[in-house]
């Protein structure tokens, strides 16, 4: 399968007060088109940093990372704001969703600022519901949604815009285990039927069982499984 993520030499350093802390120390690694990937390490081992900046969420402090052949280093602020728009979904542990809205506004919502037509939008986000298991559900807010359900709508959200790369911190860490079962299996089928690439970051082993790869990070760097396990 061809890259889709080149990251060569990534470092990220934050500044508190009077000292340096090191996110990530030289990561560098490759993923493929259509991967499930699994990035494990305990708290604090740069994982949801390295996730946020392919993201594009953060800036590296230095180091160079290509999505599908483009260097988001070159991207201004609106060059990085289209890329998570049209290139990636997120999906959170907290879900994020907006109170007010039903499970159908929240999934539209990112749709708005990608000028789809209204009725494409309530058409593509009850397809996305549906596809995820809430096509009765689509006029509830989410304080009548249970979390596994919250978490399938932000799911739905997260594929709005038809995004090639779906990133997910810790999606099933505020479920219990039966329904993070379900959110990896709903992920999975995301994985092998449409083609998605998904990197998932989790500090629960299990996770590597759906995943066709892992990485493991220690202390801001990449190291081997094994290492990890100790």
């Amino acid at each position: 399968m061809n890259a889709l993520i080149r990251v060569e030499d990534l470092h990220r350093h934050f500044t508190m007060g009077d000292q340096t802390v090191r996110a990530l120390s030289g990561v560098t690694t490759t993923i493929a088109a259509g991967e499930f990937l699994a990035m494990m390490g305990p708290s604090g081992s740069g994982k949801s940093t390295l996730l946020y900046l392919l993201g594009g969420l953060d800036r590296p402090t230095s180091g160079r990372i290509w999505i599908d052949g483009q260097e988001l280093s070159g991207l201004d602020e609106g060059g990085l704001a289209l890329y998570r728009q049209l290139m990636v979904g997120f999906i959170f542990q907290s879900f994020h969703l907006i109170p007010t809205m039903t499970a159908l506004q929240n999934v539209m919502f990112p749709m708005v600022f990608a000028q789809v037509p209204m009725a494409a939008r309530r058409a593509r986000a009850a397809e996305l519901l549906t596809l995820v298991g809430l096509g009765k559900r689509l006029d509830h807010r989410p304080t009548e949604l249970s979390g596994g359900q919250q978490q399938r709508v932000a799911i739905a959200r997260a594929l709005a815009n038809n995004p090639r790369l779906i990133l997910a911190d810790e999606p099933t860490g505020n479920l219990d285990s039966h329904t993070g079962e379900e959110i990896m299996a709903l992920l999975v089928r995301l994985n092998r039927e449409e083609g998605r690439t998904i990197l998932i970051v989790s500090h629960d082993p299990s996770v590597t069982d759906y995943a066709t790869r892992a990485l493991y990070l220690r202390d801001g760097a990449l190291v081997m499984p094994e290492v990890e396990a100790v």
